[in-house]
């Protein structure tokens, strides 16, 4: 059930760390992810970070990306797998930059929900485009992402208005194979 999530000690102490309250936590639309002890190293992102993923994940990126390839799309990896010690991280800098939490929540998930936690969940961009924008809407790779994401099992995960109250994300696609 969303919402729900039996937290170890060392997170609930983490999330205390971060201001999110068993409130937020109970607010929060998303579902609890695991963290996934399954990865293999993928491609460098982007930036030349070496990402990881789930083996299937894996493949089914590399087929998804040969045929937008084959169509003259250009599909570049922004970030995949993310620790929940990486969520924390990634809250925390946004804290010391003094957004507000309430702000932070709308974009990024509570460390435990995210569903980069899984291994399957991958950002996605175009050259030309700049990552984690909406714009990426706006793209051919959008387009044909949209068109042909489902026959390799990617699906996108946030459209607008979507039922967990998170900011629509057109780059946030997911594989539905589990490893």
């Amino acid at each position: 059930m969303a919402g729900t999530y039996s937290v170890n000690t060392n997170l609930i102490a983490k999330l205390a760390e971060l201001r999110i309250t068993e409130k937020d936590i109970h607010a929060c639309k998303l579902p609890a992810y695991e963290q996934s002890g399954n990865l293999v190293q993928a491609e460098d992102d982007m930036f030349g970070r070496t990402q990881l993923m789930t083996p299937a994940t894996l493949t089914s990126w590399q087929n998804l990306k040969k045929a937008a390839q084959d169509e003259g799309i250009t599909l570049l990896l922004v970030s995949a797998f993310r620790s929940i010690d990486y969520q924390c991280e990634l809250i925390a800098a946004k804290l010391e930059r003094g957004q507000k939490l309430s702000d932070i929540l709308s974009v990024n998930a509570i460390p435990g929900f995210s569903e980069h936690h899984t291994g399957r969940a991958l950002d996605i961009n175009t050259p030309d485009c700049e990552p984690l924008s909406e714009a990426f809407e706006e793209t051919p790779a959008f387009t044909w992402l949209e068109a042909n994401a489902s026959r390799y099992e990617f699906g996108l995960s946030f459209p607008r208005d979507n039922e967990f109250g998170i900011s629509y994300e057109p780059w946030h696609w997911a594989c539905r194979l589990l490893d």
